[in-house]
């Protein structure tokens, strides 16, 4: 195998990511149907929500050579996107990586595969999202890889310079062009959200009679 280096991609706008930060990922999941990647993909460190720009990478099983130069060209608010090639077996990302990343300025990663060096990555406080965790580990096998191309990462298409929002419940893409659009879709979504569930909370209105679902199933009754 060969490498194939292609520049680094351009970064979303600061505004734009300054609104995707307000939004979760299950709002956006409430009309959109693509860009998410597979739900078995999970968070290692609960409770973060970061949001950043795709820089892409393709690594084939048992080699982490490329992965090691990618640290050397990472910008501040990037987010790394790493697409394993199938390999399920082969730790790429470790506490090492974590660091290298982390002080080139990323905002967070995600593995198509699994991670290694747990405690490690709670230490460094480095949001990271995984398929889970793995006592193989990569080694510099120098096989060859690809830098910011296409790549299929938890079953789903991912760009460099895609906007990147990742939490809790999962990681969602987007194109640059969509960002603030949906997002502040998403932020009206969640504003009408609260006032309902303060209605329900305190008032006692029933969610059904709120949402429409109650007079859908009388209408079926009828």
């Amino acid at each position: 195998m060969t490498y194939k280096i292609n520049p680094m991609p351009a970064q979303i706008a600061a505004a734009d990511l300054k609104l995707l930060s307000q939004v979760e990922t299950a709002t956006l999941g409430h009309w959109r149907q693509f860009g998410f990647l597979s739900r078995q993909i999970q968070p290692l460190i609960p409770r973060r929500r970061v949001v950043g720009t795709a820089v892409t990478i393709a690594i084939p099983g048992p080699d982490s050579t490329l992965l090691h130069h990618l640290l050397s060209l990472l910008r501040p608010g990037d987010f790394v996107i790493v697409d394993r090639l199938h390999d399920d077996r082969y730790a790429c990302w470790g506490g090492g990586v974590t660091v290298g990343a982390k002080a080139a300025g990323a905002v967070g990663a995600v593995v198509d595969g699994p991670c290694t060096d747990l405690e490690e990555i709670e230490q460094s406080d480095f949001p990271m999202w995984c398929r889970g965790i793995s006592p193989i580990t990569t080694r510099l096998y120098d096989l060859g890889g690809a830098i910011n191309v296409p790549v299929s990462c938890g079953n789903t298409v991912v760009m460099p310079g895609d906007a990147v929002l990742a939490d809790e419940s999962g990681v969602i893409v987007l194109p640059p062009e969509e960002v603030a659009s949906e997002a502040q879709k998403a932020i009206d979504t969640q504003t009408r959200g609260k006032a309902r569930e303060a209605s329900v909370r305190t008032e006692g209105v029933k969610l059904g009679d709120l949402s429409g679902a109650t007079a859908k199933v009388l209408a079926k009754l009828a």
